[in-house]
């Protein structure tokens, strides 16, 4: 059986669809907090785009969240994905 070349164009129509329709841009947004001493910044938000699958795009996201001690100084950075 040949395949026409309107039936090959289809197929790869619907693959790509298939293919794409799992991977999304998704907004990862950090919060960077300081304590311990005096004078330091308020906090500071630093926002930044992932294209992957959201459950990806969660772990990759969250996975940037730590906390950090230097000198004295306490820093917290909490990720979340929107």
């Amino acid at each position: 059986m040949k395949l026409r070349p309107s039936m090959l164009l289809a197929m790869g129509f619907v693959i790509m669809v298939g293919m794409s329709s799992c991977v999304h841009k998704y907004t990862c947004q950090c919060t960077t907090s300081y304590s311990g001493q005096p004078g330091l910044p308020d906090s500071v938000v630093q926002t930044y785009e992932i294209k992957d699958t959201k459950s990806k795009a969660q772990s990759e996201c969250e996975s940037a969240s730590k906390t950090f001690d230097n000198n004295g100084i306490h820093t917290i950075q909490n990720c979340h994905l929107y």
